[in-house]
């Protein structure tokens, strides 16, 4: 049992008539391990998420694919459950199990009736504090991994958006290199190496526990004790590791990439360096984003597929992470009808470069971020992800009301400044097709 912990009351909502509907609180143990949790009134799940402070762009050449290979490896067994243990302990109650890594953080998560929450926390913390990393599991796990990156490389969307990062940041860059590795680089990767490299990243002090839905804060706090205390793993005193906050900024590299392979279509990203993750100037990015190519009623919608035929789809992006950022505009066609595609596409950024946005734009785009926030966050998982990532990745969690008063304080002026800035720089450009 941990020798102190702190908790408090991060926010409380009430209905009218002042009953609770959400309740979210911290407690920080004294190893370090962040427990954060959302009480929602009327669900009858609960979602677990486990997040690890370490992603690709911590990786070396020598590592790259590390992250994702451990990944995978947490899953194959623990000294208390075989794999089948692992796999049959949530299908039998009708859960789901997963996880997934990114640049910057990797997340371990489950979902269950609420009933059911404690199995999930057990199975979680024996997964990431007892896994057991054979040399079997890791050559067969090695042969899955070469098998995900060959569907990878056969998926036109996934090759073009990995060629775009490598271009804007460079082969050599972690931020520029694909997630999963490459074969070169998880053929040479040993047991020793990924089990060092989970005993460095794996600790208490770098993870957050992040739980919505129906709970009991106190009875989640006494369950990931005793599920993550196995074999004295939060037995030791430690600072929590912040938020990434690093010193220079990354910059994005403008030039042009193409790859050949055998599709039907061209698929292409055009982008430019963006604003990094806590830029203040990402709420009327957003605004920005959505009008230009976030739905259907979006400009590079209504004029590369609606009025000219020139793509079945299209769609405008931002990615940030903590020191650097992307904005772009993904799209599939023709060959024939690349250049005349890529025309547009270049012209309604300069277009919104010069003028901005039109007022009724900009309501509409409020509105579709307004209503995506909401919707979104209507089930326990998406809860969960919001306060892991929260706590993780921002240090800050800001209230449903609250963000909407971001959105809704956007301006024209707003949206112009940032338009004008990011949509002149030079452009970065992939294109993947046949030859």
């Amino acid at each position: 049992m941990q020798k102190s912990r702190t908790t408090r009351t991060v926010s409380t909502v009430r209905d009218s008539g002042g009953a609770v509907t959400s309740r979210v609180r911290r407690t920080v143990l004294a190893s370090g391990l962040r427990i954060v949790t959302e009480q929602m009134a009327g669900a009858r799940s609960a979602t677990i998420g486990v997040f690890v402070d370490v992603g690709s762009r911590d990786e070396t050449p020598k590592l790259h694919g590390c992250s994702h290979f451990l990944e995978h490896l947490l899953f194959k067994g623990t000294h208390e459950r075989s794999a089948f243990d692992l796999s049959i302990a949530l299908d039998a109650v009708g859960g789901e199990i997963n996880a997934f890594t990114a640049k910057e953080y990797t997340c371990f998560h489950a979902r269950v009736l609420d009933e059911d929450l404690p199995l999930a926390v057990d199975v979680l913390g024996d997964m990431i504090t007892s896994s057991v990393i054979t040399d079997d599991d890791v050559e067969a796990e090695r042969e899955v991994i070469l098998d995900e990156i060959a569907m990878h490389d056969d998926d036109p969307d996934d090759v073009v958006h990995n060629l775009f990062a490598e271009q804007a940041f460079g082969a050599t860059s972690p931020l520029g290199r694909p997630i999963a590795g490459t074969v070169e680089s998880i053929t040479a990767l040993d047991r020793a190496t990924i089990q060092r490299f989970y005993r460095r990243h794996y600790r208490p002090e770098r993870m957050v526990v992040a739980v919505a839905g129906n709970l009991d804060h106190t009875t989640v706090v006494r369950q990931v004790e005793r599920a993550f205390g196995r074999s004295g793993w939060l037995d030791g005193e430690a600072e929590p590791v912040g938020p990434r906050r690093l010193g220079r900024r990354v910059r994005v590299k403008p030039g042009t990439s193409e790859a050949t392979r055998p599709f039907e279509q061209v698929n292409v990203v055009l982008g430019m360096e963006g604003p990094a993750r806590d830029d203040d100037r990402r709420f009327a990015l957003g605004v920005l984003n959505t009008a230009l190519g976030g739905g259907t009623s979006s400009r590079l919608f209504q004029e590369i597929r609606e009025r000219r035929g020139l793509a079945y789809s299209v769609y405008s992006f931002s990615s940030h992470h903590a020191d650097a950022g992307l904005v772009g505009v993904s799209v599939g066609c023709l060959p024939a009808k690349l250049d005349e595609t890529l025309a547009v596409v270049r012209l309604e950024l300069s277009r919104v470069a010069a003028h901005g946005i039109t007022a009724e734009e900009l309501e509409r785009g409020k509105g579709q971020l307004r209503g995506g926030l909401v919707l979104g966050l209507e089930d326990s998982a998406s809860r969960m992800v919001r306060l892991g990532k929260a706590e993780l990745v921002h240090d800050e969690l800001l209230d449903i009301d609250g963000v909407i008063a971001r959105i809704d304080a956007v301006t024209l002026e707003e949206v112009r400044e940032v338009a004008a800035e990011v949509f002149t720089r030079k452009e970065v450009l992939a294109v993947v097709g046949p030859s």
